[in-house]
């Protein structure tokens, strides 16, 4: 078998046999086929596509190129939530605790945050001394103790889709559906959960734009994994405005424990809710509405908090800034911007507010670049609030003074005020299984 012959197949609109894509797969993580001849692959697969069962092998072979996590000890209510990223999503934080103190079983792996979009394994880490990094051992203890766990990938995850990803960034080719459907979902599967509810976000703070282009490849994720045996559920939500009222580390930690104390903002208290009674549906084959009877009493409780307090002890974290947020600590600058005029904000654009939070230090821009963890941004103001001139619409918090004008101008330029109240943004526009 050639690589050559393969690529040619694809590029005039072949279908591919699992054979030449395991071939295609194995020969590329080991290195015996040149980044020239997968770049020419992944071309040809951006412009032919790919069938359903084409994209479903190659997610099963990037997900066998690795490290393959067995939970089956750990029962058949194993869950994971995956978000295909955005702006100030907290969501994990929220949805793992209440989701376990339902009965589900977490054991969960995480990434970090690059560019415009924040990682859950960062906000963990800026909680004093919690541990994203344990041994298989020590992991399956503390899912089998406390019902959930959420740790960094690990480094041997699916290093076929680290790599063709890597290629894919630099030639072109990222915008692919069926390979950005089976990168996601090879890494879920590698995971090894049973039920597996995506968070498809789309906006101006999302990898896909329009709700028809994420109903696409949600579309396409849940026939990959359901093909692949695994309980699916898609959940296409808005990222057009950033998710809360906070954007960075510490900040989204704080608006998560305020969710599962009963507060917090209402469309990060709406999203949360749902997605978790997806989780419990799936796990308990249960109906929507008894699911979400079942969150609202995990929360009103107090179970899911605690439940969140066990994972972070358990993991070495200090549990006292949870019960106190206002122990974490507080950065240098706390610099206000003001509304210019009168009028209503009609949109927001997510990815500049992120990337303006990147600035500030709260993200990073590239790998290797270190978090500052006190930095962000909270939104006093969103899409659809009324103000008057000179009221504060959000306030910047940094360490660093040196990008503060830039971070304004460029947070008052990513905010559309109108004369007229806006129609109410939807928050979930369709669900898919």
């Amino acid at each position: 078998m050639r690589m050559y012959d393969i690529i040619k197949k694809k590029r005039d609109g072949g279908e591919l046999t699992k054979e030449e894509i395991r071939f295609f797969v194995e020969g590329y993580t080991r290195g015996d086929i040149p980044d020239y001849q997968a770049s020419a692959f992944t071309m040809a697969v951006f412009f032919s596509g790919m069938t359903a069962r084409e994209t479903t092998d190659l997610t099963l072979e990037m997900a066998k190129s690795g490290d393959m996590l067995d939970l089956s000890e750990l029962g058949d209510k194993t869950v994971d939530k995956h978000s295909t990223g955005g702006v100030g999503d907290k969501v994990t934080l929220v949805v793992a605790p209440i989701a376990a103190a339902l009965g589900c079983t977490v054991a969960k792996m995480s990434g970090r945050g690059l560019g415009h979009t924040g990682g859950t394994v960062d906000k963990l880490e800026s909680i004093p001394g919690f541990k994203v990094e344990l041994s298989a051992p020590e992991f399956f203890k503390q899912v089998k103790d406390i019902g959930i766990s959420v740790i960094g990938q690990s480094e041997n995850l699916t290093p076929a889709d680290k790599k063709l990803y890597a290629l894919r960034d630099v030639t072109g080719t990222v915008e692919s559906l069926p390979l950005i459907a089976s990168s996601i979902i090879s890494k879920k599967l590698a995971s090894g959960s049973q039920h597996i509810v995506l968070d498809v976000t789309c906006g101006s703070g999302a990898f896909m734009k329009t709700p028809a282009d994420a109903e696409k490849l949600a579309e396409a994720m849940v026939e990959i994994g359901t093909l692949a045996g695994r309980k699916m559920t898609a959940v296409i939500t808005n990222m057009d405005t950033p998710l809360g009222s906070n954007i960075g580390n510490i900040l989204e930690v704080k608006e998560a424990v305020e969710v599962l104390n009963g507060g917090g903002p209402e469309d990060l208290r709406y999203v949360c809710t749902e997605i978790a009674s997806y989780m419990y549906a799936s796990c308990f084959d249960a109906s929507i509405e008894e699911a979400r009877t079942k969150v609202l009493d995990a929360l009103s409780s107090g179970a899911a908090l605690c439940k969140f307090k066990a994972m972070v002890a358990a993991q070495g974290g200090d549990v006292s800034y949870i019960e106190d947020p206002s122990l974490f600590p507080e950065p240098k600058y706390a610099y206000r911007i003001v509304s210019p005029e009168d009028g209503y904000i009609a949109s927001m654009n997510a990815e500049t507010i992120g990337i303006a939070s990147v600035l500030l230090g709260a993200g990073r821009s590239k790998k290797e670049d270190k978090i500052d963890y006190k930095a962000g941004i909270s939104l006093l103001k969103k899409t659809g609030d009324r103000v008057t001139c000179g009221d504060v619409i959000a306030i910047l918090y940094t360490d660093d003074d040196s990008k503060l004008l830039e971070v304004e101008n460029m947070l008052l330029s990513s905010i559309k005020l109108s004369l007229s109240e806006p129609e109410k943004e939807t928050l979930i526009y369709k669900v898919i299984k």
